[in-house]
């Protein structure tokens, strides 16, 4: 998939992929899992009526996005099963040093803070400053929608892919939660865009079923305090 860049951001934007390429590989994606980020959250974008500046902000942003886990170099990252609770928090570390190394790459504030934000959830219960709502700048609430919905549908070391169906029916559920509402209603209304169906499984069941993890497509487990009470949130590990 390609990505265009404006003159002024076309050297910028190579070296960005070069990193998001190696951080790719890193983390075990079996296509270019970033730039697939990058196309769908700049269609976001568009969608928002965002100037030029904010979408070439958010599609930097998400060439480095999970950069902050390629310099962290943990072995269980893409290792299969759950996290035990010293990886969980130590994982939770990555985007702030993912917005270290955008600066060390370059990056302007507004990529650096992206980077730093994209795993902040709608509802309070992300990370690293557990902001909730309209404190998330809404290039980083994007970038939490298209991560999330690229991780879904792309296989990993641990699981298959899972179908466009499956993705799409974890961001309703979790509108409100992890993801804005309103963005996951933009996302929801895309079409015609290569990226939102590549690396997808087909939804065709296995001859001997599905098991839970081919059927939601999600990895690893995690329990989430929401609203008092403990509910299971099967996570996509889109770190």
């Amino acid at each position: 998939m390609s990505l265009e860049f404006a003159e002024n951001e076309r050297a910028a934007g190579e070296a960005f992929l070069r990193l998001a390429a190696s951080t790719d590989e890193f983390e075990s994606y079996t296509h270019p899992h970033a730039p697939r980020v990058a196309a769908l959250a700049d269609a976001l974008a568009a969608r928002f009526r965002l100037s030029r500046a904010d979408r070439s902000s958010i599609v930097l942003a998400a060439l480095l996005h999970d950069i902050g886990e390629a310099a962290m170099k943990r072995d269980y990252i893409s290792r299969a099963g759950p996290l035990n609770e010293a990886e969980r928090l130590d994982l939770q570390r990555h985007p702030v040093i993912g917005e270290q190394e955008a600066a060390r790459a370059g990056a302007d504030r507004a990529v650096q803070l992206l980077v730093r934000w994209h795993q902040e959830w709608w509802g309070g219960a992300g990370y690293p400053d557990a902001l909730r709502g309209e404190q998330i700048p809404l290039g980083a609430r994007i970038l939490r929608v298209a991560d999330a919905y690229a991780a879904l549908t792309d296989t990993r070391p641990f699981r298959p892919a899972g179908t466009e169906s499956e993705a799409r029916k974890h961001l309703t559920l979790w509108a409100g939660l992890e993801f804005d509402p309103q963005v996951v209603r933009a996302f929801l209304s895309l079409e015609g865009i290569v990226e939102l169906r590549s690396f997808a499984r087909d939804g065709r069941a296995p001859a001997a079923g599905p098991s839970k993890e081919e059927t939601t497509g999600l990895p690893r487990e995690e329990v989430v305090e929401v609203g008092g009470q403990a509910s299971e949130n099967l996570m996509m590990n889109a770190e």
